[in-house]
């Protein structure tokens, strides 16, 4: 069987930018062989029945019409290509063929244009953005609640309590200058309403956002029948199937649970965590990452003695080591103990507690403590959606690979967040939901973030950007470092938290930005110049002759690229270079 390019409409000559198989590969009816775009859509070409791909015809960069030849099947149905979908080119107003959903025929034939399932950060986004470009769309959302993990049980109430512990320690540091309030009075469940009260408020916003925009809304757990069909168990009970021309996979991740740990409410995940009820005699963390120190903090702020213990020879790993050792120092003076590189080997239910039993170098006795919160990190939910019933390939781990435009191995299913792979953040999930939904409307885009932040809430907190300097290293990138400490900014001795430090990595030959850190109050918000800059290919000077507002935390980044620079005034630093 030749294949053909079906009726392309008004449009001729199209670009050919992807080519998805190669000749000798085995292919089903319908399946994606390559990618057009035109000025206002981008298209796949599905295969007209299933076979063997015997000949190719095109490449990358060529041009092709209505009717053009660009292949041989063998072993295929002479008949099969009647069932072949017009791939008509979709326009700005006319999204719904557009992209990928050549393959899936009349958007008449399903009950939306697009399913998103999960309404995480990245899910909600996908949705709104959809429905903000003329399709129809759903979202498949398991909790009571829209937002997902992050809004309902991780990124938001976790940040609520982290202002809270906040409020307790500037209160009583202010005592040293003076001020002294005394002794907190914590009222655990009214703490907890408010959380929840942030929460409600959040996600209430949504619901009304997706009425506004005409986006349904289905309460349940979504898995797939086949290819264009989601089963989805209501939370109310029974069961409704929804049909679509186009999924966005925002299913998320989970938290991982320490094997041959007991059933025992005592030992909890973040989620856990933030109920506070009650507040535990002691609390063991299990996983140094930013989640357990998070949470860690907020415990620690609301009078529990908190113990930590790590597997690796160092807290945050990933981060670079000397942005870590403020914190460190901080959490070492305020901890009932941390313990590296030791890992726990067991646990066990007892009446006063979890009894926990390490292994390492320095390990511990056996221990028992009120509570244990497990945050050895998240496992994608790519094997709990029945992936395989929609022809999703899903990896060892539970990752849903995806190509920069969000695709999937299934031409009409994309997939976006935590479920397609590391760095496992909202704000990352969010950009990648608006793409997919673009895509999907027949727009040019794709994911293509140089960096991505990220940021750990502790007391200080700690960002980074971009490389780090270790990863510099081993990179074999030939760098140089200007670094500003906080103790010689008035901002910071202002506040009486001088143990800062902003961090910014250079190329040394052509003085650009290549990645940043910073360890103090409010890392998390300055962290975004730095973001900026490396998006924008800033080099030290650019960043040093901005004028930055004094005194500000955020004056320490000009700062430390005049240091860089050699041009610093606030610091006696040898000069490096004429200026």
């Amino acid at each position: 069987m030749k294949i053909v390019i079906p009726d392309l409409g008004d449009f001729a000559d199209v670009d050919v930018i992807e080519v998805l198989v190669n000749v000798g590969d085995d292919v089903e009816i319908e399946q994606a062989l390559l990618t057009l775009e035109t000025d206002k859509a981008t298209m796949d070409i599905p295969s007209p029945a299933a076979g063997k791909v015997d000949s190719l015809t095109v490449a990358v960069g060529d041009k092709v019409s209505s009717g053009t030849v660009i292949g041989e099947l063998t072993g295929a149905d002479d008949n099969a290509a009647s069932a072949q979908p017009d791939p008509s080119a979709a326009t700005d107003s006319t999204p719904a063929t557009a992209s990928i959903p050549t393959e899936v025929g009349s958007a008449a034939e399903h009950d939306y244009d697009v399913v998103v399932l999960g309404s995480g950060p990245g899910g909600y986004s996908a949705a709104f953005r959809a429905a903000d470009l003329g399709l129809k769309t759903a979202l498949v959302e398991r909790h009571e609640r829209l937002g997902g993990v992050c809004l309902n049980v991780g990124c938001i109430p976790s940040k609520a309590l982290l202002h809270a512990a906040k409020v307790i320690e500037d209160a009583a540091a202010m005592a040293d200058h003076g001020i002294r309030f005394g002794t907190p009075d914590i009222d655990a469940p009214q703490l907890r309403n408010w959380k929840q009260s942030v929460v409600n408020r959040l996600t209430g916003g949504l619901a009304g956002m997706a009425k506004q925009r005409k986006v349904d809304v289905i309460h349940g757990t979504g898995a797939f029948r086949d290819a264009y069909t989601l089963d989805v168990a209501l939370s109310g009970g029974g069961s409704q199937a929804v049909s679509f021309a186009h999924c966005i996979v925002a299913a998320g991740s989970e938290s991982v649970r320490l094997p041959g740990a007991p059933d025992d409410p005592r030992i909890v995940s973040s989620t856990g965590a933030l109920e506070l009820a009650p507040l535990p005699e002691s609390l063991l963390v299990v996983g140094g990452g930013i989640i357990g120190l998070e949470m860690a903090c907020v415990y620690d702020a609301l009078g529990v003695p908190v113990t930590i213990v790590e597997l690796s020879k160092a807290l945050m790993p990933g981060a670079d080591p000397d942005l870590v050792r403020p914190l460190a120092k901080r959490l070492g003076k305020r901890y009932k103990a941390i313990h590296l590189g030791v890992r726990v080997t067991a646990m066990a239910s007892a009446d006063d507690g979890v009894r926990v039993t390490f292994d390492g170098d320095k390990a511990p006795d056996p221990t028992v403590f009120g509570r244990v919160l497990v945050a050895v990190g998240r496992s994608p939910n790519g094997n709990r959606i029945n992936a395989d019933a929609a022809g999703l390939h899903v990896d060892e781990r539970g990752f849903i690979p995806v190509d920069n435009r969000m695709r999937t191995n299934v031409a009409h299913i994309f997939a976006i967040g935590d479920i397609v792979g590391q760095p496992m953040l909202a704000h990352k999930a969010t950009h990648e939901g608006h793409v997919a939904a673009e895509v999907i409307a027949g727009h040019k885009s794709v994911f293509d973030a140089r960096v991505i932040p990220s940021v750990a809430y502790t007391d200080p907190e700690v960002a980074w950007v971009g490389v780090t300097e270790a990863q510099a290293k081993e990179q074999g990138l030939d760098i140089d470092v200007g670094k500003f400490p906080w103790a010689a900014s008035g901002r910071s001795l202002a506040n009486g938290r001088d143990e800062g430090v902003t961090k910014l990595i250079f190329d040394r030959q052509s003085h650009r930005l290549l990645g940043a850190g910073i360890v103090g109050t409010s890392a998390g918000d300055l962290i975004s110049e730095l973001a900026l800059a490396i998006e924008m290919g800033a080099d030290a000077r650019d960043i040093a002759l901005t004028i930055h507002p004094h005194p500000t935390l955020g004056e320490t980044v000009g700062l430390a690229a005049e240091v860089y620079e050699g041009t610093v005034t606030d610091l006696y630093v040898p000069r490096k270079r004429a200026s």
